[in-house]
Order: C-alpha cells, then sequence, then structure tokens
C-alpha cells in the first residue's frame, strides 16, 4: 500500500469497522452495498451477481455492509442479523466480504447513523483490497441492495475505464415501473423531474449536468482519496460525493449498460426516490410542476459570462449579471459574490487558478440553490409536461404530443423515454 493511501487511511478513514472475513489485497474493483433491514433484497441480489458477466469476479470483490443505528427498532436488528449469518454462510461465484456495522458493539452511534456513513465504511476498507502491485485501473462502484443491473454491469463499468482518463462517473439507470398504475405514476413524475433538471443543466453547459444517484456511482481510488473520501451525510450523501468528484475530474456516463434503482416506498432517508413515491402517494404536494425553462436560459447567460477565460471585476460582473436577469444580480447580491470573488483574484496566483475557483464557488449545489431563487422570486414553477416540451424545443428536440398528456400514462411514459436517451 503506498503512502498515498496509507496517508488517507490515517487521516480520513473510520477506523471502528474492519471486514468480518480474512482478506488479502488481491482485487482492482469493489463493488460497495450497503443495507439495512434488507434480508430478502440481500438474498435476491447475492443470486442475481451470481449471474453475471464473469469475466471480471475474479478482480473483484463484492462488500456488503450491514448497517443500524444504536436505536434501531427490533425488527430492522433482527433483519440485519438474519442477514449477516447469510452471509457468514454464503459460498458464491464471485468474490465477497462483508462488514457488521448492526450487531451490538458495531452499530452505528445515532449521530452518525446512514447512508453516508454505511458507503464510507464499505468505501474506506474497499481501499485495502487492492492489488497496488499491478497497474489496471482500480474501481469503487457504489450500488444498493434493492437494485438488480443488466448482466454485462460490471464489464461495462471496468471496460470503459480501460478506455477512459476519467476518475469518476454514473452508469445509466431507469427506474423499473410497477404494474400498480398510482405508484408508476409516482415513479414517472420522479423519473422526469431527475432528468428534466440534468437536462436543463446539460443545456446551460454547467460543468455539473450529471446524474446523482448513490446506486450507479464509479470513481477510482485516486479521486476518491483526492476529496477526502465519501462524506456522512445521511441524505444527499451521493449529491455531495458526485459535486467534490466533478471539481477534480471529469464525470462520464458510463452507456452500454443498466442499473435498475428500485422505485419503492421508503423510509430509509429523508428525500430520494423513497420519499418521493411515499409523497406522491399521500397527495400533500404537486408532483406535476417543474422549473420555468427560462431559469436554465439565464443560467446557460451566466455560465458564458462567467466561466471564460476572461476575468472582469465584481462591478462589471453584477453589472452584466443585471443585464442578463435581475434575479441574477439579486442572487449574486445575497451570495455575496462581491467579496468572494476579490478573495479569489487575491489568493489566485495565474489565470488557470482563477478559473478553477470559479467552478469551486458557482458549483454544483449554489447551482441549485439559484435555480431555487429563481423559482421562488422571480419564475414559478409550471406544469410538468409543458415545461419538459419547451425545454425540448429550446435544444432541438421534438417533444411528443402533450394534449391530454395528465390522463394518458402511455403518453407520458413517451415523455419519459425522450428524456431517458439524452441524459
Amino acid at each position: 500500500m503506498n503512502k498515498l493511501i496509507s496517508n488517507y487511511l490515517k487521516k480520513h478513514s473510520v477506523t471502528e469497522w474492519d471486514f468480518a472475513k480474512d482478506y488479502k489485497p488481491l482485487f482492482n474493483n469493489a463493488v460497495v452495498i450497503p443495507a439495512i433491514d434488507e434480508y430478502e433484497n440481500i438474498i435476491h441480489l447475492t443470486r442475481f451477481i451470481d449471474e453475471l458477466d464473469d469475466k471480471y469476479f475474479d478482480k473483484t470483490c463484492f462488500v456488503f455492509v450491514i448497517n443500524n443505528s444504536e436505536s434501531a427498532s427490533k425488527e430492522i436488528k433482527n433483519a440485519n442479523e438474519k442477514t449477516l449469518e447469510y452471509l457468514s454462510n454464503a459460498k458464491f461465484k464471485y468474490n465477497y466480504n462483508f462488514i457488521d456495522a448492526a450487531t451490538k458493539n458495531n452499530q452505528m452511534s445515532e449521530k452518525e447513523a446512514g447512508v453516508g456513513l454505511a458507503r464510507k465504511i464499505g468505501m474506506d476498507l474497499a481501499l485495502r483490497l487492492f492489488d497496488y502491485n499491478n497497474k489496471d485501473r482500480k474501481l469503487i462502484l457504489c450500488t444498493d441492495a434493492d437494485c438488480y443491473f443488466e448482466k454485462n454491469y460490471l464489464s461495462a463499468v471496468i471496460e470503459h475505464y480501460q478506455k477512459s482518463k476519467s476518475g469518476a462517473g454514473y452508469v445509466d439507470y431507469e427506474h423499473p415501473l410497477p404494474d400498480d398504475e398510482t405508484e408508476k405514476k409516482a415513479i414517472v413524475s420522479y423519473e422526469v423531474f431527475l432528468r428534466y433538471y440534468v437536462l436543463g443543466l446539460q443545456y446551460s453547459g454547467s460543468p455539473y449536468a450529471f446524474q446523482t444517484i448513490g446506486s450507479t456511482m464509479v470513481c477510482d481510488y485516486e479521486s476518491y482519496i483526492k476529496i477526502g473520501g465519501m462524506n456522512k451525510k445521511k441524505a444527499a450523501e451521493d449529491f455531495y460525493f458526485m459535486e467534490k468528484l466533478a471539481k477534480i475530474t471529469s464525470i462520464d456516463r458510463i452507456k452500454g449498460t443498466k442499473i435498475y434503482p428500485a422505485g419503492r416506498k421508503s423510509w430509509r432517508v429523508p428525500f430520494g426516490t423513497g420519499q418521493r413515491i411515499n409523497r406522491y402517494l399521500s397527495g400533500t404536494h404537486n408532483e406535476y410542476q417543474l422549473y420555468d425553462p427560462i431559469s436554465f436560459e439565464i443560467l446557460r447567460k451566466w455560465i458564458n459570462l462567467f466561466h471564460t477565460s476572461n476575468i472582469l471585476t465584481s462591478e462589471d460582473y453584477l453589472k452584466r449579471a443585471n443585464d442578463i436577469h435581475i434575479g441574477l444580480k439579486s442572487f449574486l447580491v445575497e451570495n455575496d459574490f462581491k467579496n468572494a470573488w476579490e478573495k479569489i483574484i487575491k489568493n489566485s496566483n495565474s489565470p488557470v487558478q482563477i478559473n478553477k475557483q470559479k467552478m469551486f464557488w458557482f458549483d454544483g449545489f449554489r447551482t441549485l440553490k439559484f435555480i431555487h431563487y429563481l423559482r421562488d422570486k422571480y419564475l414559478p414553477e409550471i406544469g410538468l409536461f409543458k415545461a419538459v416540451e419547451e425545454l425540448l424545443k429550446v435544444i432541438g428536440e421534438g417533444s411528443p404530443p402533450i394534449e391530454n398528456v395528465m390522463n394518458n400514462i402511455d403518453l407520458q411514459l413517451k415523455f419519459l423515454q425522450k428524456l431517458r436517451e439524452l441524459t
């Protein structure tokens, strides 16, 4: 293990947990799978993995992180204990190991327990599995216990990075559509929402135009270490992780295979797919509203102004921002752009460094805040399918017919399929 990895493990790694089975550093790839109260899904997933293309099984280890908090219910703890017992006795075609972050003396503290910490435990320990004596890429793949994949999932990802120099990416995905009509509509509206936002960022030229879904994430070990590893957030850990990666490397869309994340009701995280399904079914929100596409036009003009080699004064930026849209200038003022920009200029030694700091300041989170700011103060949301139709027209793509779309699930699926092709 080289010094870079040793330093990371010493400074940033969680140290309270270890693998349940003996291991040797023999691998080039690790697939990290956190699981809480997923006994049936783990059985299904492990059998499904057995059926994957086994071309890279000898150089890959699947890492299961069975976890719960100290205050988890008896039912959850019992389910996790059954899962640990199952993994203790299982025999698969592929290499695997697992981590007990669930039983007494191993469970997570109440303060930190959550999907972020679970992913971090598995990803940090995965660094110990790699054979650093060979020159092959060392990849950490993330997925979830309730997902399934196309049979070429593993080989497609590994072979993608045999050609790509990028340090991170995400696998194409589709939420499986349930038979229940209401749940199907819930999934469609949610996935349209996710993909519409990414399409808007693509149109705007944002460097943060990529999916941020935990079960699709991939990075190499160098990039993982450079950003200080996975965070411990209880939700949106995937968003912040991918955002940090985008600041140091390009993010690839890995085509040629797909992951299918479960579209189910869930209590596991405060938001995300599970909670959006809960919300749709509860009827507490209008799920058929999206950001006005004009928001992305304003963002595009700002990016074209800000993310160039030109270096203006803060006053010039604010003046030109006002010419683009009063909401843009107002947002910059409220986010203390003037002081932030002057610090960037003062602390940067070259135009290259200044342009890098531009991306750091107007990052993925601030981009999302800006779109929300416009929504809340200047450009109220419009109908979901109307928004998609207008954005498709702006980017020069044809749109499915919108007439009677709210009562026609097949037509809604055509909108979703169009977005799937583009994002």
